[in-house]
């Protein structure tokens, strides 16, 4: 089954990369699918079956090497040297936390005041005007733009403020790094992994970007690693869990700040509680299902509360509705783009009616932004019912330009050979996107790029806005979402084969969470960051022994 789906996204994917569009009446389109779907399938079960002999060997030879004691147990516990001497776990969370934000600090003073960029100016002028909107997370405008408005206050500088926002942020995503790489020490991480792990957290450029960035995706994936770091701890002993006031605490808090974050958060973990719901009917989980339940409707509880009470203090306007309506709006623009000789005069009118006609003009495939701007919010609301018959009327007439619609805004995201090219000839504040929008990378205004080591800031620039770092073989697959997306797809699957099912349900949440991002406008790396940071955990988890010997089940 994986090589089947591994042979879709390869087949279509090359065919949007190149043409736009699929030919789904094609019969090769689908004769390769089926020979690339045997041949893959053959293969990955190969390889399924020697990793898991491999791992099963490795950590058999593992517990022969380590030294036992009188009890069976082993003589070194997690968090202890060799002479048994506890070492302080906040002691080592700081260190290396320490070690990440220095590394973070070499770029810093290379990209300063920091990368300040995407919506960043549109989130300041919120704080700055008082004219509030629920376009943006409102915990986030008021946290990024308060900082940089009251750090200018004090200082006069803008940069000041953005700097400080950025620093504080560098610091608060060093101290979850630095707990995840602990959290992983406790549970058997060698040196070597943990020496691995500093530098792919501190080092890594995707990683490095979005620290570094006043735009919301770095906090929310590192509340999304403490959530997913948490639920393995829950799944994997669930009364202890529970027994652990910190873990809860833990859990309860990065669940409310990461729906915060994002609003896309909240409906993943919406769906998520409710498939948690339907897995606790098991027997087996019967006992912790009032508590995990109760936990997880009080972080979404709170987050309504939160949200709602920060939108109505702050008077902020909430009329938008093409957020949600992205894709909609998207696949009418393209049967108005692509075939628009095919609609009949009436259904043009109502088209207008929410999409004025020289809006439709400025239709992009990867991109909704240029035609969802214009979107007559107005219109929409007063006769909802109309223009979703006429949503429903165009599909049955154009299915096919429906899914190449929605699949040309989120293709990047699960094909390897996808270049990230979406804001093509887009002209920002200091310059003009060209063949690659990798990263945002400016410094927006009011903010300035002032440089302290200008080839930091080269090395940067290249690999955010020049086409080359994703045509370099090696380096184009490391930065890629869809080779990472493969990457993802495999581990699960291998959970399943394997049948540890203990260690796949953690990682539900980020998986629902990745179909939410294939809704969204286009297929920036920003809205997948959670994939990169996650990677050493799911990696980690399939390293380790299988659950039932873990738990004695």
């Amino acid at each position: 089954m994986l090589g089947f789906v591994y042979a879709v996204c390869l087949v279509f994917g090359y065919s949007l990369e190149k043409d736009g569009s699929i030919a789904y009446l094609e019969a090769k389109t689908w004769l390769m699918i089926l020979i690339l779907g045997i041949l893959l399938s053959a293969v990955l079960t190969v390889i399924m079956k020697q990793l898991q002999k491999s791992l099963l060997q490795k950590n058999q030879g593992r517990e022969e090497k380590q030294p036992q004691g009188p009890a069976g147990e082993c003589s070194l516990q997690s968090g202890e040297n060799p002479a048994g001497k506890q070492i302080p776990a906040g002691h080592t969370v700081f260190l290396y936390a320490g070690i990440i934000f220095l590394c973070y600090l070499i770029v810093f003073l290379g990209i300063y005041p920091g990368f300040f960029v995407y919506d960043a100016q549109d989130e300041l002028m919120q704080v700055i005007t008082r004219s509030f909107s629920t376009h943006h997370p409102l915990f986030h405008v008021l946290l990024m733009g308060g900082t940089v408005q009251l750090i200018h206050k004090l200082t006069g500088s803008y940069n000041a403020g953005i700097a400080c926002y950025t620093l504080l942020q560098m610091a608060a995503l060093s101290l979850i790094f630095g707990y995840g790489i602990w959290k992983l020490e406790t549970e058997g991480l060698g040196k070597r992994g943990r020496i691995s792990l500093l530098v792919y957290f501190g080092v890594f450029p995707t990683i490095v970007m979005f620290s570094l960035c006043s735009a919301k995706d770095g906090l929310f994936t590192g509340m999304v690693l403490l959530m997913v770091l948490m639920l393995l701890a829950f799944f994997r002993d669930p009364a202890g869990f529970f027994q652990k006031k910190g873990h809860c605490i833990c859990l309860f808090l990065s669940s409310c700040l990461m729906m915060l974050l994002r609003n896309n958060g909240f409906y993943a973990f919406l769906v998520f509680v409710v498939l948690l719901a339907l897995l606790f009917l098991k027997a087996e989980w019967r006992p912790y299902r009032k508590k995990m339940l109760l936990l997880c409707a009080g972080a979404m509880i709170v987050f309504l509360v939160v949200n709602k009470g920060f939108a109505f203090v702050l008077h902020a306007d909430d009329s938008e509705n093409q957020e949600i309506l992205t894709v909609p709006i998207q696949q009418m623009a393209r049967v108005y783009s692509m075939e628009g000789d095919t609609l009949t005069e009436q259904q043009k009118e109502t088209l207008f009616e929410i999409l004025p006609e020289e809006t439709l003009k400025h239709y992009n495939p990867k991109v909704s932004d240029p035609v969802k701007a214009d979107f007559n919010n107005g219109a929409y609301e007063a006769d909802k019912g109309k223009y979703r018959k006429l949503w429903a009327e165009l599909f049955r007439e154009h299915p096919f330009g429906y899914l190449n619609a929605w699949f040309m805004t989120s293709y990047g995201f699960w094909y390897p050979g996808a270049v990230i090219d979406v804001y093509k000839g887009n002209t920002v504040f200091t310059f003009t996107y060209e063949d690659s929008s990798y990263f945002g990378y400016e410094v927006e205004e009011p903010g300035e790029r002032k440089s302290l080591i200008p080839v930091i800031d080269r090395i940067y620039r290249f690999l955010s806005l020049d086409e080359k770092a994703q045509e370099i073989p090696l380096l184009s697959l490391v930065l890629s979402p869809g080779a990472l997306f493969f990457v993802w797809v495999f581990g699960l699957c291998f959970f399943w084969y394997t049948g540890q099912y203990r260690k796949l349900w953690p990682f539900l949440f980020p998986g629902l969470l990745f179909l939410t991002v294939l809704l969204g406008p286009t297929y920036l790396v920003r809205y997948v960051v959670f994939l990169w940071v996650l990677l050493p955990v799911l990696l980690h988890e399939m390293c380790r022994k299988p659950e039932t010997e873990i738990t004695g089940k």
